[in-house]
């Protein structure tokens, strides 16, 4: 796998992944913006709206048409929340050139045009999006907002997330808010859509066997020639020096639930950007894997959880621990999560704890390459924290981590806030 990035225009990467570990090429499109309480509910919408139709392929059955013409090729799109900023995604797979019943095509060319054009050259009426297409599009929306509480698991977690993030970016739900749709109409999306892509972070992937021409075909295309020059704003992911926090924040909310949901944000304080993998270490050993703490002494040996585990975020240097639990042994419960971080603090981990942890993160770094799209969110999350590391060289940083880092960052692991939801 060879990685290559160089920039087109100011604000406009294209980055390369050639490969021949499989037989198709993957292409994305990546629009990155600042999270804010204004636009997150506009760029949900346009993510959507995106996908029905473009000047040449003006349906969602006209893309789908050309997507089984091209030896039924694949088109889909989505919306993350990547620290303090949503990215826009749109990506299509092709197979390759290299095997294709009949010589001579380009399916790579023909497969970039169509997903730029889906992306930079919308379907528009009267210098607005389709109503009808864009009315559907904010019912769907709408209908994902309101579900959210569906997942109870999820819907605590992103209230954990809420309740530590108030008033700030990343506080904010992906898709928006239902009160903010009714204002939305075609005319006024469509202007902050032109801002938008003029304005955002635009990175091109493609993934594949790829010919010495890809970056002539992609910077030759009309819709990326059309495109100004920027400086992009969007947020770079540096979440360092936080202030822990002098008290921790308990949320508790009712709701018609079997199972409690119990969440602990966690702040981790650290200054350097390397100590990022001794804070994956670290939540490994404290719930990230099978063989952790949360896991075996939580869940395993005392049962007080169905689920007990931990994630960490590196963009915004948090840990989250998850567990669901019987609604009467919250106290129970929360107490012994308590005392896995101290345990953490006071060192009291084996080596083979270590191990174990370093053996189930580098196994995860060894299958980045195994899928292609994993391997293009690898590169883009580099690209974002503005890090330039192979996967060599993070598999030698995480090996690297001893006791005395882990110690370290387990003294700098504060509880911000405490959600529970219960019946």
């Amino acid at each position: 796998m060879k990685y290559k990035q160089e920039e087109l225009k100011k604000g406009i990467k294209l980055h390369t992944i050639d490969t021949d570990k499989f037989k198709t090429n993957l292409i994305a499109v990546f629009l990155t913006t600042a999270l804010n309480r204004e636009n997150v509910t506009k760029n949900a919408v346009i993510s959507a709206i995106l996908r029905r139709g473009s000047k040449t392929m003006p349906s969602q059955e006209d893309i789908s048409k050309q997507m089984e013409e091209m030896y039924g090729a694949s088109f889909d799109c989505g919306l993350d929340k990547t620290g303090d900023n949503q990215v826009l995604k749109f990506y299509i797979e092709t197979i390759n050139d290299n095997f294709l019943p009949q010589k001579g095509e380009d399916m790579l060319k023909t497969s970039l045009e169509k997903l730029l054009d889906i992306v930079f050259n919308p379907f528009i009426e009267n210098e607005a999006f389709k109503t009808e297409y864009l009315e559907q599009e904010k019912n769907n929306i709408k209908q994902r907002i309101e579900g959210k509480i569906d997942n109870k698991a999820k819907y605590a977690l992103d209230r954990c997330t809420e309740e530590m993030y108030k008033n700030q970016p990343f506080g904010l739900y992906k898709l928006g808010y239902v009160k903010d749709l009714d204002a939305i109409d075609g005319k006024n999306l469509y202007e902050y859509y032109k801002n938008l892509i003029n304005s955002c972070k635009i990175d091109i992937f493609v993934s594949g066997i790829l010919n010495e021409n890809i970056t002539s075909i992609v910077s030759g295309n009309e819709n990326i020639q059309k495109l100004q020059e920027r400086t992009p704003q969007y947020v770079i992911p540096k979440e360092l020096n936080k202030i822990a926090t002098e008290t921790e924040n308990v949320i508790t909310e009712s709701m018609e639930v079997t199972q409690g949901k119990l969440i602990l944000g966690l702040d981790v304080c650290i200054n350097e950007e390397d100590l990022r993998y001794d804070a994956l270490i670290y939540n490994s050993i404290l719930g990230g894997s099978a063989n952790s703490k949360m896991f075996q002494n939580v869940r395993e040996k005392a049962h007080l959880a169905y689920v007990a585990s931990s994630n960490y975020l590196r963009y915004k240097n948090n840990i989250f621990v998850n567990c669901g639990i019987e609604i009467g042994n919250y106290d129970k419960a929360l107490s012994l999560i308590k005392q896995q971080i101290e345990d953490m603090k006071n060192g009291n981990f084996t080596e083979e704890d270590i191990a174990n942890a370093k053996k189930g993160i580098i196994a995860t770094i060894d299958t980045i390459d195994d899928e292609q799209d994993t391997g293009i969110t690898y590169y883009f999350g580099q690209e974002l924290s503005e890090s330039n590391i192979s996967i060599e060289d993070y598999k030698k940083r995480i090996e690297k981590v001893n006791k005395e880092n882990i110690v370290n960052i387990a003294k700098n692991v504060y509880i911000n806030t405490i959600y529970f939801l219960k019946d």
